[in-house]
């Protein structure tokens, strides 16, 4: 009796937004949430006034694809930025980059100038800023809070990832079913992308106010130099190249969806482009739930019992998805979806940075990066594209079952993951103090 009420004493003080007392993480996480809300407010937007204008699921995974490819291309050069200069400087030049982007899609939009070939490199130009962004933050975080404190701020970060995939489409939603008056040509759209813009914006701004001057070490000035270094620590330390392969499985084979809701939305569900925010809403409203379970989580047992669970959702969540004709359903489906894919991504990303080491840090996360957001960006291609020919709900039903059967073969086979699920993931870091670049 008396354990049990000190676990309860234990879990009602755990103080969830413990790393928000730091002043340059509160502003980089703001910024974080302002520039998160923003993205996938426009990934809504942008595919919804995509299919409007070319009823074509291929075109819409076109520029899915453009937006998410920029973290195959850009994140190893950041990477290597990110340890070579001011981190905060990088982020507050990408939040600029990002704020002008949205500027002039906002302007081209309302002046009835845009064409399908501007939103594709429009987005290939955000894109590149935002897969610039998210390394450089990634890489800052152990600079600006303590050890002990990690995985909460790692949980909160990638909340502002995950989350905001509710906070961005819930505030634009109101306004794409809204057509307006033409009095003076504003409608519902040109309102939604300068709401985008004026995320940025915010961004920028709380940006401005970090003040952690924090870089990696170089072995050279080479920028080739320390790419291949930073490609073979990750390819000669074991464990590094086990979380990140299944990450890399788990981002293609569960989390390539965004180009097929406006399909869902309209073939599926009956319903217009308020649908497609909604759907994205709920995904976000799972990736908050698990981001507040996580944030106040510090046993590592615990964390590894949830991470086999996390991964094993990820897989059947779209499994329901695909055979869901009910609009309720189908949300309590991407609920789970958000659930699974934002937990097994904050922990892969815990593990990632305790296995880290500070010099190397930026070109890790760039490397990381360039292999989740690449098999992002052709899987989300490649399910737009196949979705003019084959029911998309077969295709991300398939790849989730696929998913789960090779979570549940490296629970029995695969020694690094093992260690994972057993809670033993702290262990994992002795690997990086034994390969020195």
């Amino acid at each position: 009796m008396a354990n049990t009420d000190k676990k309860i004493s234990d879990i009602s003080t755990v103080d969830y937004f413990a790393s928000l007392k730091y002043p340059d993480f509160l502003m980089m996480w703001l910024a974080s949430l302002f520039a998160g809300s923003s993205y996938w407010a426009l990934i809504v937007v942008r595919g919804w006034v995509v299919y409007q204008v070319s009823d074509s699921n291929m075109l819409v995974g076109l520029v899915t694809f453009a937006a998410m490819i920029p973290r195959v291309l850009v994140t190893p050069f950041i990477g290597y930025l990110s340890d070579k200069f001011q981190r905060r400087r990088i982020l507050q030049i990408m939040f600029l980059i990002n704020f002008s982007h949205n500027l002039g899609l906002s302007i081209l939009y309302f002046l009835d100038f845009i064409l399908p070939w501007h939103l594709i490199f429009l987005a290939l130009l955000q894109g590149s800023a935002r897969a610039a962004q998210m390394p450089s933050a990634q890489s800052l975080v152990p600079n600006i809070v303590p050890k002990e404190k990690l995985l909460n701020a790692v949980a909160l970060n990638m909340s502002t990832v995950h989350a905001t995939r509710l906070l961005g489409p819930l505030t634009v939603a109101p306004f794409l079913t809204w057509v307006g008056s033409g009095d003076n040509g504003l409608n519902g759209t040109d309102i939604a992308f300068f709401i985008c813009t004026g995320f940025y914006a915010f961004s920028l701004l709380f940006s401005l106010f970090i003040k952690n001057k924090s870089t990696g070490k170089m072995s050279s000035e080479s920028f080739l130099v320390n790419l291949v270094e930073g490609l073979k620590f990750v390819h000669t330390t074991r464990p590094f190249l086990v979380i990140i392969g299944i990450t890399t499985l788990h981002c293609c084979l569960t989390m390539s969806f965004e180009s097929v809701l406006p399909f869902f939305s309209v073939n599926k569900l009956n319903a217009e482009g308020g649908a497609v925010s909604y759907l994205m809403m709920c995904v976000g409203i799972g990736s908050l739930i698990t981001s507040l379970i996580l944030a106040g989580t510090a046993d590592e047992k615990f964390k590894g019992k949830l991470f086999y669970i996390f991964a094993l959702i990820s897989g059947i969540a779209p499994i329901l998805l695909a055979f869901s004709s009910q609009l309720y359903l189908s949300l309590f489906a991407t609920v789970l979806m958000g659930f699974g894919q934002a937990g097994f991504m904050i922990i892969v990303h815990t593990i990632i940075q305790i296995m880290s080491p500070d010099y190397v840090r930026g070109r890790i996360a760039g490397v990381y990066s360039m292999y989740v957001g690449g098999s992002m960006a052709f899987f989300n291609f490649l399910n737009g594209l196949t979705a003019d020919y084959i029911d998309p709900g077969f295709s991300i039903a398939f790849q989730g079952m696929i998913f789960a059967i090779i979570v549940l073969w490296t629970q029995r086979k695969e020694d690094v993951l093992i260690s994972v699920y057993n809670g033993k993931s702290n262990e994992l870091s002795k690997y990086s103090k034994q390969f020195n670049i």
